[in-house]
């Protein structure tokens, strides 16, 4: 494995995985955080700055067309961000339960759906 095709994408795609790879750097330091702590919030604020800055430069990535310069991939970014929003309120909120919920879910349709689709032939 090399970093060579990374290192010769685009300024973009190597935005995009910068943001996603601080995205999973933080996950699992996130989950195992005392919940409700003051690190647990700002950790969790840089989580969602990432994950934001994620879904947002995927609109600008467009090596999978299928509806014009878009594919599936972008509905799961609109998703998430609509995920982030619900997560960030519901915490503001108190509502922990949905909180958590929309945390995870944004885990899994964030990170893992899509990461599995960058082990398709081609990607970087």
């Amino acid at each position: 494995m090399t970093l060579a095709p990374l290192l010769a994408a685009e300024p973009l795609i190597q935005f995009h995985v910068l943001a996603v790879s601080v995205t999973i750097t933080l996950t699992p330091i996130q989950l195992l955080l005392q919940k409700g702590s003051g690190l647990h919030r700002r950790i969790g604020r840089c989580w969602m700055i990432a994950m934001a800055l994620t879904a947002l430069s995927s609109f600008f990535i467009s090596t999978i067309h299928s509806i014009g310069p878009f594919s599936p991939l972008h509905l799961l970014s609109v998703f998430n961000l609509m995920g982030l929003s619900f997560a960030y309120r519901a915490a503001r909120r108190g509502n922990i339960v949905a909180h958590s919920w929309a945390v995870i879910s944004l885990v899994i349709s964030a990170l893992i759906i899509p990461g599995i689709f960058t082990l398709l032939p081609g990607r970087i």
